[in-house]
Parts: structure tokens; C-alpha cells; sequence
């Protein structure tokens, strides 16, 4: 008999949880233990459910979760821990990732995921933890609205580094980790955020649009070189989300025109619903793939076709 969601995240309430933090750049490690020493069967329960392979010897799983410190990622950390999994949080910004920590009581690693010896030294670290599982690629961003033509190059080659190779950085640092974990008939997974701008071109796209195409296309072959393995590779590509900060960095902190991006759109998706997406996705069972999940606003038919105002039936 599994253990239900409210029952896995009332243990985990009141459990007792580890909290290993990273500082900035290649971070030294500090541990830092809390226990709580009446815990009950249900509190156990909770941190060994396995919700995707129920069949198989209860164990606390873990995720690695990329651009954790606001937004999607970190909506995803808190949902997560939720349900009973270890969760390591990875961001650059660390005052960002403590108050996740102290949220929830999830790990955290500071890094700048361009950079390959921080992103070993973030392998390192999810190694030291014990077995990782799962991976959500979520870090990203977009910069800009230029044409193809207009375009600033340097903002092209940023919005690659993050989309693409930082994504590629993380995954070939965590795939024999998350080989190691998908034995003995296990299973781990690969789920990677991209967005609906790496299935259709809109003008204003640029260099986003070329760098999430590109992403999507690495996620595509991914999956193709590891079939044939326990590992599941998955995307998410969401459309119009409303988060705190995704468009302020496309405006260069202009916040007023980041505010109109959203401006009297009823019910833009908000970053819960897509962790809801993610963790479901992974909590599916082992041999369920959702290799494409696209999700969007039913106020928003394609990234340029967007209804402002109230919807209402045609009578």
C-alpha cells in the first residue's frame, strides 16, 4: 500500500533533515546535521517511498534540481520535497538557495553552470550525498527581443551557454550517476525544461528561439543514444508562465515591460503548474516515457497568438 501525498508531506514536516551547503563558485562544503529524535513509522515511510517503481526495494530517492532558486526550479525543489524526496537545489545565488534550505530542508549547491569546473565540483558533491536518480534540467533564460539581424551576438552566445551547453555540462557530469542508480532493476530519469520556443519560431525569437530548438534537438538525440538503458529522458516545454523573474531578465530589468508581457491575460500558467507537470512526469511508473510534454495557458493558442481579457464561449 503506497503512502499518500498528505501523509508524505506531514512527515516530512516534521522529520529531522540533513543540510549540506555549498558556497559561492567551487563552494567548500559545510555539513550541518539536525535530527529529531521520535521518528515515527510514518515519518520513515514518507522518506522511503518510491512512487515511480513501487515494486522495488523502498529507498529515499534523489533529485537534482537546476536553476532552483526561483521561479520553476524552485517550485519544483519545494514540490519534491513534497512527496518525500531528497532534493539537491542548484543556483547561483546562494542567499537564494538558503532560504530554500530553510524552507524545506532540501540541500543545496551554488554554482555557475558554464562553468565546467564548478559543475565537476557540483558531481562531487551529489556523489558524497549518495545515489541520485533523477535530474531536472531547468536552468535557462532568454535576453532580448532583437531580430535575427539586430541581434547582439554576445547575447546569442549567453543564451547558448545557458540553454545548451550548460545543460549538456550538467548532464554528462550526473549520467554515470544516474546509470549507477538505475541498476538492478531500477530506473533513473533525465527530464530536461525547454520551452514551446524550441518547437515553433516567432518573431522576436532570435537567439532564444535558435538556442531552445537547439536544446530541444539535444534532448531528441539523448534519448536516442540511451535507448535501450533504464533511463527515461524526458522534456517539459512550457509556454506562457508567469514568473517572477524570466521576463525581467528578457527586459533587462525593465519591469514595466516585463509586467506587460502578462498584462490582462487570464490566468497565465504560475510555476507550480509546471512542477506539478515535472514531478508527475517522474513519479510516473519506470516504464511510462513522457518524451514530449508541452504545456500551455488556455489563454494562449501559440507563443504569438496570446487572448487578453476575459474568455468566454461563442453563443
Amino acid at each position: 500500500m503506497t503512502t499518500s501525498a498528505t501523509q508524505r508531506k506531514r512527515a516530512l514536516s516534521q522529520s529531522g533533515t540533513r543540510r549540506l551547503r555549498a558556497g559561492a563558485g567551487l563552494g567548500a562544503i559545510e555539513g550541518e546535521t539536525s535530527a529529531v529524535a521520535d521518528v515515527t513509522a510514518t515519518t520513515l515511510a514518507a522518506l522511503a517511498f518510491n512512487p515511480s517503481n513501487e515494486g522495488e526495494t523502498l529507498t529515499a530517492r534523489r533529485v537534482v534540481v537546476t536553476g532552483a532558486s526561483s521561479g520553476i526550479g524552485a517550485a519544483t525543489a519545494r514540490l519534491f520535497r513534497a512527496h518525500g524526496w531528497d532534493v539537491v537545489a542548484v543556483a547561483r545565488r546562494t542567499e537564494r538557495l538558503e532560504a530554500l534550505a530553510d524552507e524545506t530542508g532540501c540541500d543545496i549547491f551554488t554554482a555557475d553552470l558554464t562553468d565546467q569546473l564548478q559543475v565537476d565540483a557540483l558531481r562531487d558533491y551529489v556523489q558524497a550525498l549518495g545515489p541520485v536518480h533523477a535530474l531536472v534540467n531547468n536552468a535557462g533564460g532568454a535576453f532580448g527581443l532583437a531580430s535575427v539581424e539586430a541581434g547582439d551576438p554576445e547575447d546569442w552566445i549567453r543564451m547558448f551557454d545557458v540553454n545548451v551547453v550548460a545543460v549538456k555540462r550538467v548532464t554528462s557530469a550526473l549520467l554515470p550517476l544516474l546509470r549507477a542508480a538505475s541498476v538492478d532493476g531500477g530506473h533513473a530519469d533525465i527530464l530536461t525544461v525547454t520551452s514551446i520556443a524550441g518547437h515553433v519560431a516567432y518573431e522576436g525569437g532570435g537567439g532564444y528561439n535558435a538556442a531552445k530548438f537547439a536544446e530541444h534537438a539535444m534532448v531528441a538525440v539523448l534519448r536516442l543514444e540511451l535507448a535501450g538503458e533504464p533511463i527515461r529522458v524526458l522534456e517539459v516545454a512550457p509556454g506562457m508562465v508567469h514568473t517572477e523573474e524570466f521576463s525581467l531578465v528578457r527586459f533587462a530589468g525593465d519591469q514595466a515591460k516585463a509586467d506587460a508581457v502578462y498584462d490582462n491575460v487570464p490566468e497565465p500558467l504560475v510555476a507550480e503548474d509546471i512542477a506539478e507537470a515535472i514531478v508527475h512526469a517522474i513519479e510516473l511508473p519506470g516504464h511510462v516515457n513522457l518524451d514530449l510534454v508541452t504545456i500551455k495557458p488556455v489563454a494562449q493558442a501559440a507563443p504569438w497568438k496570446v487572448i487578453r481579457g476575459e474568455l468566454k464561449p461563442k453563443l
